[in-house]
């Protein structure tokens, strides 16, 4: 599993939220309503969901440190539909001023455990609706959030930006949706080979370390690198698995 300490996490979640910062300044108003690289959402969609996800997990934070939970978004999923679609057509600039205000108030609230005199690694633990998790799921979620939807927004800082620490993140993430029966074995060049699932048909997919990551988190692999291979013959990439959810699993 990959490991990150909260400081190192930090410096990340400002890399991140930084990238999302300059790709929208590079926007101009005609961009916004064209196409993103999701499938039925324009760069508004994007932009809307980064500034909600954002002021969502700021919600998270400030409830926690009341030693409270609160849910992601008001209205639930669909509440989160509806609000992304009504704050899709902003203008350019009401778009920066939301995102800036979203990025501040979320960035504020993860630095604040940092300090001395507020509550610390104890902080971080605290419990959020999010995943039934704690803050630190969180802020990875934001991580995760802020960096792929950058790659969204098509405007030139796709996957083979992201860090190997980032795309190692995301092998522990999403190893849920490698289906019961299948196990992968990633071979990126240069590097030890990673092996997701248990099941008893193995797929080995090789390339580069970014492209396996994009194809994980259901994004096109943007160098192109990808192989599959089955018994030593080539094959189709495997389907996987849905996106985990971002609520807690109901148990019996």
């Amino acid at each position: 599993m990959t490991t990150i300490t909260t400081d190192d996490f930090l410096v990340e979640l400002h890399k991140a939220a930084d990238v999302v910062d300059r790709l929208a300044a590079k926007l101009s108003e005609e961009d916004v309503p064209a196409p993103s690289e999701l499938p039925g959402w324009s760069r508004g969609h994007v932009l809307a969901h980064i500034s909600g996800i954002a002021n969502a997990m700021a919600r998270q934070l400030e409830f926690a440190a009341r030693g409270e939970t609160v849910e992601l978004y008001d209205g639930g999923f669909e509440g989160r539909n509806q609000a992304i679609d009504m704050a899709a057509s902003r203008s350019l600039s009401e778009h920066r001023t939301a995102l800036k205000a979203a990025l501040e108030r979320v960035l504020g609230a993860f630095d604040g455990l940092a300090r001395p005199e507020d509550s610390g690694e104890a902080g971080w633990q605290a419990p959020i609706s999010y995943r039934g998790g704690v803050v630190y799921d969180g802020g990875l979620a934001l991580w995760r959030e802020l960096t792929i939807h950058a790659a969204d927004l098509g405007m030139g800082h796709g996957p083979e930006t992201w860090s190997r620490t980032f795309c190692g993140h995301l092998f522990d993430f999403l190893a849920a949706r490698v289906p019961e029966n299948q196990r992968f074995v990633f071979q990126p060049p240069g590097l030890p080979p990673i092996t997701l699932g248990s099941g008893g048909e193995t797929t080995v997919i090789s390339g580069m370390l970014t492209d396996i990551a994009a194809w994980l988190a259901g994004r096109t692999p943007s160098l192109g690198s990808l192989r599959a291979s089955a018994a030593a013959d080539g094959v189709d990439l495997p389907e996987l698995l849905p996106w985990p959810a971002g609520v807690p699993a109901v148990r019996p």
